[in-house]
């Protein structure tokens, strides 16, 4: 009698667990509520970010990140010790222009350079636009406790990289992100949101840490959303 009402708890106790699972879609409807609204996010069509990029015992540097989602084109113009360095995709293409001396070397970018570049379109808003088109699948972990609050824990995978998201369970922000990339994991705690001018709100500050030196790293951003894009950066 004593193992069967054991056994009736137990099911009791994992039917609430269950009851409490949200869906990731759910979860993802909660986050664009929470930044906007779900219309503002889908008329995004284009944006500019400007970053800085802070780390103890090493240089900081700039770069400004210029994309078209419709286009899926991006251009990236890193500025360190006064180089500039770009890197762009479009369309099926890619390359990286770099300063030597007086003149620019252009080179082509690799498959995999690309393929990076091509996920950071979606990754530098958040990585679950459009993902099942994208050939990503979602599904939720279930609720944690991060630095003493709630969150919601959605895995989202595809072919060769898996998010772990974290949403706090109150305001529905992404508060942490965990990207795991050819034995490589990358932990980004985003705080600091903010309204952009266009509406949508967006995390000013990221710590980035990497399991492959873990040195962290402090991102402060600065988003516009669908200014007119200069075709000049996207021209080899």
């Amino acid at each position: 009698m004593k193992k069967l009402k054991m056994l009736a708890a137990l099911l009791l106790i994992s039917a609430g667990s269950y009851a409490q699972k949200l869906p990731a879609d759910s979860i993802f409807s909660q986050f664009y509520k929470a930044t906007g609204g779900k219309a503002l996010w889908d008329g995004v069509k284009s944006y500019n970010l400007k970053r800085s990029y802070t780390a103890s015992a090493a240089t900081p540097y700039d770069a400004t990140i210029t994309a078209s989602i419709p286009e899926q084109s991006i251009h990236k113009n890193k500025t360190i010790m006064k180089r500039s360095f770009a890197y762009t995709v479009k369309g099926d293409q890619g390359w990286i222009k770099v300063p030597i001396g007086q003149r620019t070397d252009v080179k082509d970018m690799s498959q995999a350079e690309q393929q990076t570049m091509r996920q950071e379109l979606y990754d530098n808003l958040v990585p679950f636009i459009n993902y099942k088109d994208r050939g990503l699948i979602a599904t939720t972990v279930g609720t944690e406790t991060l630095n003493g609050a709630q969150v919601n824990n959605v895995e989202l995978q595809g072919r060769g990289v898996k998010y772990n998201l974290y949403f706090d369970a109150k305001s529905g922000l992404l508060v942490r992100q965990k990207e795991s990339k050819a034995g490589v994991e990358k932990t980004s705690d985003l705080s600091d949101y903010a309204k952009s001018t266009y509406g949508i709100m967006y995390p000013t500050k990221v710590v980035e840490l990497s399991s492959s030196d873990r040195k962290p790293v402090t991102i402060k951003s600065t988003l516009t959303v669908n200014d007119a894009v200069n075709v000049e950066l996207f021209k080899r």
